[in-house]
């Protein structure tokens, strides 16, 4: 197996396994330059765990604001539904994501397994 014939950004050669023709590896091949984009844009989103935290905040407030009379109960019933819903927003986000990344991860290995073995066919 050969290896990249890229460069990293520190100037230094790219150590990894080249895949196919190119002569590059995953990494640094124009043809999974979208796939990276998408994996690096998800590192700027705010942690679920943070909105899960503001919600609970959230959520507690509007609790003792109910318990000392601020809000009427029925008023507090249907902003606690609403804030729970927003909560299974955000879990169900987060299920969604973590199911594309894991499909992504294994699509890559399939496409590392495809290449490294000649004929081989996918669930063979």
């Amino acid at each position: 197996m050969s290896i990249c014939t890229a460069t990293k950004r520190d100037g230094s050669p790219c150590t990894l396994p080249s895949n196919g023709s190119s002569g590059l590896c995953w990494a640094h091949d124009p043809a999974n330059a979208e796939r990276r984009r998408r994996g690096q844009s998800r590192g700027g989103r705010s942690k679920p765990s943070r909105e899960l935290m503001r919600l609970r905040r959230r959520f507690e407030e509007l609790s003792e604001k109910i318990l000392s009379g601020e809000i009427e109960r029925s008023i507090g019933a249907v902003a606690g539904q609403l804030l729970n819903g927003a909560r299974a927003c955000v879990r169900d986000g987060l299920a969604a994501r973590e199911q594309e990344e894991l499909i992504e991860r294994l699509e890559a290995l399939e496409e590392q397994l495809e290449r490294g073995k000649p004929g081989a066919r996918r669930g063979a």
